[in-house]
């Protein structure tokens, strides 16, 4: 169990600020997770981290300086999952897995049997056993993402660094991705601090927000503090609806234009909004459309979901699925 710490901490490219000021200290076990729209500076926190820019300031790993330990020793203390990793297309995925274990070989060493028993239960707990003899050029950007993950896992760091981590993975692989982090962070004290765009998942797996705009934390505290529709209006510049269900999630819908007129656009009525929330309401419980339809017939389904939106019988012919994550009322449809 590890903790980071953050003593105004500034990163430039070429003279443009990216980061300014940032203090901030994660406790061990706790997950943080920076929000805030592009360009706001969650990745270049990370980077910082991991070593991989410059900044000036102090970053602490439980309260000693991280610049101060060699590049392995840092590798064994920090793990770091990034947007774009590069991948070499040759080697296969238990390989590359396997690079997780470096910081523990010694220059004339090799990976020893725990190594490799580690990784084959790495891949099995994120379902990529079928790709561990795969070349990492057959595979499709969500399955690469994984095995990033399970790199990352791999290393077993004290302190976890997430860079959009489930950006490029179906609904299903988000959860597994997420669950595993979360109860490695539970059963083990991992320390996480992810970067995240995906609002309602940030706050159903963090402990902690962080809104960065501009390079400046602009907001901090738990999802309900945060996650609050003028501020994310004010910050992101979308009309949001932010609702609180019973066990505490917090679900984040944006506002889907449906008209334009006189050249301004006119926000969605209710009833999309309550569309919305019907998507975001299977989101946040992780389950495909597909696998509630399997479970349960429609008119079961209708009835589990009216008490959450009255309107929904009413509306389904009208129903169109946009992504795998919101529902929405079709702009238009009759």
């Amino acid at each position: 169990m590890s903790s980071l710490g953050f003593e105004c901490l500034n990163v430039l490219y070429d003279k443009q600020e990216a980061v300014f000021a940032l203090t901030d200290s994660v406790k061990p076990g706790e997950w943080l997770c920076l929000i805030g729209p592009n360009g706001a500076g969650k990745s270049s926190v990370l980077r910082a981290v991991a070593g991989l820019v410059k900044y000036r300031g102090v970053i602490t790993v439980d309260g000693a300086p991280i610049d101060m330990r060699s590049p392995r020793r840092r590798a064994a203390m920090v793990a770091y999952v990034p947007q774009s990793p590069l991948m070499p297309d040759d080697m296969n995925g238990s390989e590359y897995v396997l690079l997780g274990r470096n910081p523990y070989v010694g220059y004339f060493g090799s990976e020893t049997k725990h190594d490799r028993a580690l990784v084959g239960d790495v891949l099995e707990r994120l379902d990529l056993g079928e790709f561990a003899n795969r070349r990492l050029g057959t595979l499709s950007g969500g399955e690469r993402q994984r095995l990033v993950i399970a790199r990352a896992i791999a290393q077993e760091a004290p302190i976890l660094l997430l860079d959009e981590p489930t950006s490029a993975l179906d609904i299903g692989h988000q959860q597994q991705a997420l669950e595993l982090v979360d109860r490695l962070r539970r059963e083990h004290g991992l320390t996480v601090v992810s970067a995240m765009h995906d609002l309602t998942l940030a706050g159903l797996y963090a402990d902690r927000l962080s809104l960065l705009h501009h390079g400046h934390v602009v907001a901090s505290g738990t999802a309900a503090q945060v996650l609050r529709p003028e501020t994310l209006s004010e910050f992101y510049g979308v009309s949001v609806s932010v609702h609180h269900e019973v066990d505490g999630t917090v679900v984040v819908v944006q506002l889907l234009p449906t008209a334009s007129a006189g050249g301004k656009t006119v926000r969605g009525s209710g009833s999309m909004s309550a569309w919305s929330l019907v998507g975001s309401f299977m989101a946040t419980r992780l389950m495909p459309l597909s696998l509630l339809l399997n479970q349960y017939s429609w008119p079961l389904l209708l009835r589990r979901t009216q008490a959450l939106v009255p309107s929904l019988s009413s509306a389904l012919p009208r129903l169109r699925i946009s992504s795998l994550w919101t529902v929405v009322l079709a702009s238009g449809a009759s």
